[in-house]
């Protein structure tokens, strides 16, 4: 008997349901708590979707409380001043925040001025718990951005000329960022506590579950017998696991574990093994209907639905997508990479078995979300309540309770820690445009970056896609795209661009970092699971991801590519033209075009095809 592909050693059963560890077995004291407190998190917030109108000034802040302990008490420390000062900044973060949720009704009437000493005191409090919060989560880059631009809603008035301000009382500046809407309780914080987690929980469902068996199933029962099949099945795979979790790396972690070692098994180069997953993976924060915990801040700065944000980006992410599957085909005639044989696929009597449990969660999503009038947080409900049910089942289609627990367990934490993370990037973040918004700071960085690119959109696209990478080095996705947009945003607009493609357009390159050196976390994860050097990784991986890179510059000169809803016709024909550019490109790069005038040749070609005479 053929022995079942690699990709399906889960999924065939051959370990599918191993002895149950951690939870259920000997359970201490630290995981009950654990659990209780993953629990309580989840229910909070699945709790927020039908709660009707409750104060900001309690969501938010007791959004941030049921963080604090898995930032400062339940991730590891990096060092021993860590452990020792984390329940400080827990004790003093929880009391804080807690005075703030108590007392919202007389803080309300106190119009963001701050009254006392206490009110002082637990303001400053608030704020170094949130820096140092972000910063144990995510490192130092974004607190120190918001440090820096705490010191100059401090000291800006000692500037002189254009880029000072005219000065702010302390119990002013300090109550509108801690005792309004303003500042730590905006309402991106809003955005993050209401409407982001429960995407998040949704996810971890999912992942906890047998879903991924079912997009593994049809991924490799479509792509399977094509040339670099194996590969292939990664891009798919991919697609539907990120169109509806929209992390990259808990993408190219899952699925990478099962794609890279079935790849490198059937020959493939390890690097472009690792390189396929990562760019894959990547994709998984612009693919409808999820895309990541940015777009749902895009359509709250924005101000318009949601759906209307996924319709427009679907297309530019089939492009994404199509391109890495074209730059696939190519290296798969650089290097004779064969398909699946037929015994290795799954079979249609087994993907009908499995796809139910990524199909029916992610249906219920896109029926609420694109024919009724219902919420995101609402679809995001109905979808993580299938899921839960879905747990209880494993891929032969048995019953096994035990193993829902176990399931529903882990998707908590998971869930809890995910939801810190965010809260703590989030948080950070609306100190920076609480400021901004009080000081004019963004103004006058967009009056810079129009002057600096002689109001000239494309010298200001390029500058902004550079500013994007930068950020995107050091912070995730979401934050470095809500940074990039609050100063370059305004100016690209002025400049013409309407304000979708301009927000679009920096949370494509702020995806950027994810594939590019010298920071890129998805190849380093890639390239660990393939064991393979990180730097050739890299490489390949901005080879096959080429449209990540050019698909922004792309509808900026073809319009239509976003108006899928208004002018379908003309949606579709820029995606024939782009993708048609990208195909002579993606030959240019791998190689597949000949010798090097050819290469050159097929590449200015390319480019012609996509930027001249936009559609």
């Amino acid at each position: 008997m053929t022995e079942p592909s690699p990709l399906f050693a889960e999924a065939r059963g051959i370990d599918p349901d191993a002895p149950l560890a951690g939870p259920l077995r000997a359970i201490t004291l630290l995981q009950w708590a654990t659990g209780l407190l993953a629990l309580g998190t989840v229910a909070f917030h699945l709790f927020l979707v039908f709660s009707g109108l409750m104060p900001a000034l309690v969501t938010r802040p007791v959004h941030l409380m049921l963080a604090l302990p898995w930032i400062f008490v339940l991730s590891p420390p990096a060092n021993g001043w860590e452990r020792w000062t984390g329940p400080v900044f827990l004790i003093a973060g929880l009391a804080a925040a807690g005075y703030v949720a108590w007392n919202h009704a007389g803080l309300i009437r106190q119009y963001g001025s701050l009254r006392g000493e206490l009110q002082i005191a637990m303001a400053l409090t608030l704020v170094v718990v949130v820096l140092e919060a972000a910063r144990r989560a995510i490192k130092w880059v974004l607190p120190l951005v918001a440090l820096l631009v705490l010191l100059y809603g401090f000291f800006g008035e000692h500037i002189p000329g254009h880029f000072g301000h005219s000065g702010l009382r302390t119990e002013f500046f300090l109550g509108t960022l801690t005792i309004t809407q303003g500042g730590l309780w905006s309402t991106l914080t809003g955005i993050s506590a209401e409407v982001i987690a429960p995407f998040i929980i949704l996810g971890a469902l999912i992942s906890a579950g047998t879903a991924g068996t079912g997009f593994m199933a049809v991924a490799t029962q479509i792509a399977g017998r094509a040339r670099a099949g194996a590969a292939k099945v990664a891009v798919v795979s991919s697609a539907l696991y990120g169109s509806i979790s929209g992390v990259a790396a808990a993408n190219t972690a899952s699925t990478g574990m099962v794609t890279i070692p079935a790849m490198i098994r059937l020959g493939y180069p390890r690097t472009l093994a690792a390189a396929t997953e990562a760019v894959a993976s990547t994709g998984g924060q612009i693919m409808p209907p999820l895309m990541g915990a940015g777009i749902f801040v895009m359509a709250e700065l924005l101000a318009i639905p949601y759906a209307e944000i996924m319709v427009a980006a679907a297309l530019p992410a089939v492009l994404f997508f199509a391109t890495a599957w074209v730059a696939i085909h190519q290296y798969a005639i650089r290097f004779d990479l064969r398909g699946l044989s037929r015994a290795e696929l799954p079979g249609w009597g087994f993907v009908a078995r499995t796809v139910p449990f990524f199909l029916v969660p992610f249906a219920i999503l896109i029926y609420v979300l694109a024919f009724t009038s219902y919420t995101a947080p609402y679809a995001a409900f109905w979808a993580a309540a299938t899921m839960a049910v879905l747990l209880a089942v494993d891929s032969t289609g048995t019953l096994r309770l035990r193993r829902w627990a176990a399931r529903a367990w882990t998707a908590a934490e998971d869930a809890a820690r995910q939801i810190a993370q965010i809260a703590a990037i989030i948080v950070c973040a609306s100190l920076i445009v609480g400021v901004f918004n009080m000081t004019g700071l963004g103004i006058k960085i967009t009056a810079l970056i129009l002057s600096a690119s002689g109001e000239q959109l494309w010298v200001a696209l390029l500058l902004t896609g550079l500013a994007a990478l930068v950020l995107g080095m050091e912070l995730p996705t979401t934050a470095a795209y809500l940074i990039c947009v609050s100063v370059a945003g305004p100016a690209l607009t002025q400049l013409g661009l309407p304000p979708l493609y301009a927000h679009l357009f920096v949370f494509w390159y702020a995806l950027l970092c994810t594939i590019t050196p010298p920071v890129c976390g998805n190849v380093f994860i890639a390239a660990g699971i393939a064991r393979a050097p990180w730097l050739p990784v890299a490489f390949r991986s901005m080879a096959v991801g080429l449209g990540l890179f050019i698909v922004p510059m792309a509808f900026v000169a073809n319009p239509s590519l976003l108006q899928l809803a208004a002018a379908p016709g003309l949606a579709l024909l820029a995606l024939v033209k782009i993708l048609a550019g990208l195909w002579l490109i993606s030959m240019a790069v791998v190689g597949t075009a000949g010798r090097v005038p050819m290469r050159v040749a097929a590449a200015t070609a390319g480019l012609a095809v996509i930027f001249l005479a936009g559609v």
